[in-house]
């Protein structure tokens, strides 16, 4: 199949699991024969069949590059790329200026199209933009995603996932995008039934995300953990609001037992991470955003991935990675248990400090080494061959859908 990946995070303009997962699925298919092609806002491709689209130079969120509005993107693509029409399949993977183009080619030139839906975009205005100007973003945002792609449903407040107007609001831009779709994927089930309840009508499949298949091939050891022996814990994700770093630092500062914290990547709350760890002597290593080789051989050598988001992920890298290399994992918030093998984690009674903290003082040496090995029995099921099997089957649905019309 010849394929049309569209999305608004991929490297080395951006970081994080999304950006992590399109790249593991851009090379994995290619493997199996495929041409894919990712479109993406950046400068300069330095990656084969990656074709980067017009882009603001000097804005960034959360340290991602933006693209240009979605007509400009459309126009230059079509410049670049007369032909667009050969693609077999359309996959959009975000809902953002140069995914809305996706949707809207796909639209233009009457291709099957597939909607990726990663993450809870409610949530991440909701949390990282400050009261009163959440709303008007959330609205700014909604109002320019219907000039682009024509809104068909409303989603109005209520006590579940959209208990505010600015969540209602970015719920109504996710809905309507998946709504373009012939299939919608989703990386877990809970996720699945947050989209199908809110109005999308069209099938979701919970396909996950995967990491290289030569990860899973790697030789790794179950950790153990000596009684009284140093906690080794490893903090694999955005040091930003949504992911909850200080939250977990105030955590950290209340233990009872010895440990080590290694945190890996940037964030809007990295500088206040730092200065809270410095205040309270913390057992703390920053080490911002490295290639993501270290942090898979530091994982050899560490106890505990942490995951403190709440009720934000709906799945998360750091999870799967961790599985790959045998490494128990630590989160509070429970939709996250579906993701990896049972008796493999520690679950915390809820997201507050003290709940966290708890919960890691109570962690038995023993414990660590019965988690790991459940890891590394279960490892295979999250490499990405896995995973391409699955979406290969929503695709040629897809195909199936499409041609129905």
């Amino acid at each position: 199949m010849k394929i049309a990946i569209f999305t608004d995070l991929y490297a080395p303009w951006a970081d994080g699991g999304v950006v992590a997962s399109i790249k593991a699925q851009k090379q994995s298919l290619e493997g199996l024969g495929h041409e894919v092609v990712v479109f993406c806002p950046g400068f300069e491709a330095r990656e084969r069949n990656v074709i980067t689209v017009p882009s603001h130079k000097r804005l960034r969120i959360n340290g991602a590059v933006v693209a240009k509005r979605p007509s400009i993107v459309e126009e230059y693509i079509l410049s670049e790329m007369p032909d667009f029409a050969s693609f077999d399949l359309v996959h959009v993977q975000y809902e953002a200026s140069c995914s809305i183009a996706g949707v809207r080619l796909a639209k233009k030139f009457n291709l099957p199209l597939v909607q990726t839906m990663h993450g809870r975009e409610d949530m991440a205005i909701a949390v990282n933009i400050p009261h009163p100007f959440k709303f008007l973003t959330a609205w700014a945002l909604n109002f320019a995603h219907g000039r682009c792609l024509k809104h068909s449903i409303k989603v109005r407040r209520d006590r579940f996932q959209a208990p505010t107007f600015t969540r209602a609001k970015m719920w109504t831009l996710m809905v309507n995008q998946a709504e373009y779709a012939d299939i919608v994927t989703t990386p877990s089930r809970h996720f699945a039934r947050k989209l199908e309840h809110y109005g999308v009508t069209k099938p979701v499949v919970a396909v996950s995300n995967g990491v290289p298949d030569e990860l899973i091939e790697t030789e790794v050891q179950p950790r153990s953990l000596e009684d009284g022996a140093v906690l080794k814990m490893l903090w694999n994700s955005r040091t930003s609001k949504e992911k909850r770093i200080l939250p977990f630092l105030q955590a950290v500062a209340m233990l009872n037992r010895p440990y080590i914290l290694y945190v890996y990547g940037n964030g809007n709350q990295l500088k206040k991470a730092k200065r809270f760890a410095q205040k309270h002597n913390l057992k703390v290593r920053f080490y911002g955003a490295v290639k993501r080789e270290r942090i898979l051989e530091k994982m050899r050598s560490t106890h505990l991935a942490i995951m403190a988001s709440y009720n934000f992920d709906t799945q998360g890298m750091t999870l799967l990675e961790a599985e790959a290399m045998g490494l128990p994992v630590f989160f509070c918030d429970p939709a996250m248990e579906e993701i990896v093998p049972k008796e493999s984690f520690v679950l915390a009674d809820g997201p507050e400090a003290a709940a966290m903290q708890i919960a890691l003082d109570n962690i038995q040496a023993a414990q660590i080494e019965r988690m790991s090995k459940k890891m590394l029995a279960s490892r295979k099921e999250v490499a990405q061959a896995v995973q391409d099997k699955k979406m290969l089957a929503a695709y040629k649905a897809a195909l199936e859908v499409h041609r129905q019309k």
